[in-house]
C-alpha cells in the first residue's frame, strides 16, 4: 500500500481497510474453509457426529445419474440464459438507442424487470403459465387446441424456466449494452456509411467490437446468475420438477443440505460448483477480455 497517500499516518490505510477485510473473512473465508472440510465427512442429521470419508462424496456425486442430470440440466440453462439473453437485450438495447419518440418511457419500462425480485418474478411466471387458469395456456388452447401443460412436460418446463430467468435479467443487460451503444463515436458509423457499409455491417464490423468490454463483462454476470441467483424463481415455479426436469445444482445443493439434511454431499457440491465457476472465470479473463477492444 502506498503510505505517501498518507504522510504520517502509516498504520491509518490499514485502519481503514480493517473492517471490509474482517467482514470478507467472517462471513466468506471462514464458512468456504468450513464447506470443504465438511465435503470430507459425512454426519448425522442433526451433526451432532461426523465421520471422516475422504473422497467418498465426491465419488458418489460423480457415481449418481441424478447429479449428472442435473449438471446437463444447469448447462442447459445456463446456455439458454447467457446466450438468448445478451443477444435479445443487445437488440432491445440497439433499438432503444435510435432517436424515437418516447424513448425515455420504454427505456424505464424495460429496465424495471431487474428491479424485482426472483421470487416475485417466479409468482408473475407461474400465474400467467399455470396449466388451469393462466393466460398463457388459455390463449394457446384458443388458438391451436392444444393443452399447454407444463408442469407434466419437463423440457417444456426447463424451457419456461429459463425464459423467465432470462426476462429477469434483461433490464440488467439493456442498461450496460445502452451505456455501451451510447459511448460508440458517432464519426466511426459515419465513415462508415460513406464507406458504403450497410446498418448490418457496420453493427458487426464496428459497434459490436467496440462493446466487446461490456459483452465480457456481462458474460460473467450473467453465468454467475444462472448458476447462483436463481434459487427463488426455481423454488417458486418448480420445486426442480416435474420429474427433476429443472432441479439445477444449486437447487440440488439446497435440497440435499436443508431437506435431505446430507450435510457433507452439499459441501462437497458447493465446492464443485465454485471450482468450475472458477475455472470458467479464469478462462474468460484470460480469453475472452484480453480480444476485448477498450480504446476508442
Amino acid at each position: 500500500m502506498n503510505e505517501d497517500k498518507f504522510p504520517g499516518h502509516k498504520i491509518l490505510p490499514y485502519i481503514l481497510i480493517a473492517p471490509s477485510l474482517i467482514v470478507i473473512f467472517v462471513f466468506l473465508i471462514i464458512p468456504f474453509a468450513q464447506s470443504i472440510r465438511e465435503s470430507f465427512y459425512t454426519s448425522t442429521a442433526f451433526g451432532t457426529h461426523s465421520i471422516f470419508v475422504g473422497l467418498r462424496n465426491y465419488v458418489r456425486l460423480f457415481a449418481s445419474q441424478e447429479y449428472r442430470s442435473s449438471v446437463v440440466t444447469t448447462f442447459k440453462f445456463s446456455a439458454f440464459v447467457i446466450i438468448i439473453g445478451l443477444a435479445i437485450s443487445l437488440g432491445i438495447a440497439q433499438l432503444l438507442n435510435q432517436k424515437i419518440k418516447g424513448v425515455g418511457f420504454y427505456q424505464i419500462a424495460l429496465i424495471w424487470t431487474y428491479a424485482i425480485s426472483p421470487t416475485v418474478a417466479g409468482v408473475i411466471w407461474a400465474s400467467m403459465f399455470a396449466p388451469a387458469t393462466g393466460l398463457i395456456p388459455y390463449i394457446v388452447s384458443k388458438i391451436s387446441g392444444y393443452s399447454l401443460n407444463w408442469m407434466t412436460n419437463g423440457d417444456l418446463a426447463l424451457f419456461i424456466v429459463a425464459a423467465a430467468a432470462t426476462w429477469k435479467m434483461l433490464g440488467y443487460n439493456i442498461v450496460f449494452f445502452l451505456a455501451g451503444l451510447q459511448n460508440v463515436p458517432d464519426e466511426f458509423l459515419e465513415a462508415a456509411q460513406i464507406d458504403g457499409a450497410g446498418s448490418w455491417k457496420a453493427f458487426w464490423r464496428i459497434t459490436f467490437p467496440l462493446l466487446s468490454p461490456t459483452t465480457s463483462f456481462l458474460l460473467f454476470v450473467n453465468m454467475l446468475y444462472a448458476f447462483f441467483q436463481v434459487f427463488g424463481l426455481i423454488d417458486i415455479m418448480t420445486r426442480g420438477g416435474p420429474g427433476n426436469a429443472t432441479e439445477l445444482l444449486i437447487y440440488k445443493l439446497y435440497r440435499d443440505g436443508f431437506i435431505h439434511l446430507n450435510s457433507g454431499s452439499a459441501s462437497a457440491q458447493s465446492f464443485i460448483i465454485f471450482f468450475v465457476i472458477s475455472i470458467v472465470a479464469i478462462f474468460q479473463l484470460r480469453i475472452a477480455t484480453r480480444k476485448s477492444i477498450y480504446s476508442r
